[in-house]
């Protein structure tokens, strides 16, 4: 599997389009209803448009362009150009009958963002787990799957860390609760494994891992996970996304993605130092 790199992730180039098409339309000074009369189409076409949502057809960006003024060949090519980029599948299509349909945008931030910040209280982020920890997970989540389901599964997310293994890599700064390394996934063998996973990652240049341990008592994001994605691209925000149990939640307006950003800030403030969560892991398997 090799990694489309910085600005090439068809989810975020599909993100980038949908905002330039909004400026564009706003600019127009055209409604939704006005922009869909003009293609002869739906207004819940556009709006599904400009919220990134499904492919992005370059006939009908063309058409829309023209619609909203732009009349410049050459730009209207590139805008072309990248509606087609935007629409092929990316390596993690082929994964469909594993990836649940509200995973598949994260997967999509995470080829294209320059650093990606995590906060994750209860397991081991995916882009860290070990193979181990991953069929401990799977087979925990899945009891009733069968086998090539569990294969599959396992082959996604070892597919996935070969992110963290490009030449040019994005940032990854993680803080872990405590919680997180004390919690038996797997038994002992595969707990073990995995924390001396964690150290070894700890060693990559681009890799930070912070634990907040119990004693540092009440933080900003006890309520649960989340990452915060950013890109190179001056036309995409930050972008935060959670999970709950049968869904995930993508917030890209800047006043929430600074509240997420603020209260990582205090919890990186109150974790143990990099050097010292090394001292931890190392401490904690000592006592397995």
């Amino acid at each position: 599997m090799t990694g489309t790199g910085p600005d090439g992730s068809p989810t975020v180039l599909r993100m980038i389009l949908a905002r330039q098409l909004q400026g564009l339309r706003e600019k127009a000074g055209m409604s939704y209803e006005q922009a869909a009369e003009a293609i002869y189409s739906s207004e819940w076409t556009i709006r599904r448009m400009e919220r990134a949502e499904g492919g992005l057809k370059p006939l009908t960006v063309k058409s829309l362009l023209q619609a909203y003024g732009v009349t410049d060949p050459g730009e209207i090519d590139a805008f072309v150009g990248l509606a087609r980029d935007a629409s092929k599948p990316g390596w993690w299509h082929s994964y469909d009958d594993v990836l649940p349909s509200w995973f598949r945008v994260a997967v999509g931030l995470e080829e294209s963002a320059t650093l990606i910040r995590a906060y994750e209280p209860q397991v081991v982020p995916g882009l860290l787990q070990t193979e181990g920890y991953i069929r401990a997970i799977t087979a925990a989540s899945f009891p009733a799957a069968a086998d090539d389901f569990t294969e599959r599964a396992v082959a996604l997310r070892l597919a996935r860390q070969q992110l963290l293994r490009r030449p040019d890599p994005p940032e990854y700064w993680v803080v872990l609760d405590e919680t997180v390394l004390r919690r038996p996934i797997g038994g002992h063998k595969v707990m073990r494994a995995q924390l001396e996973h964690l150290i070894a990652a700890a060693e990559r240049p681009k890799v930070t891992i912070q634990v907040i341990p119990f004693a540092a008592g009440w933080h900003p994001a006890l309520y649960g996970m989340f990452n915060i994605f950013r890109f190179p691209a001056e036309q995409l925000p930050d972008i935060v996304y959670t999970e709950a149990l049968t869904g995930a939640y993508y917030l890209n307006k800047p006043e929430e993605s600074a509240r997420y950003t603020e209260a990582l800030d205090r919890m990186a403030a109150q974790a143990a130092s990099p050097e010292h969560t090394v001292t931890i892991l190392h401490e904690i398997i000592k006592e397995t």
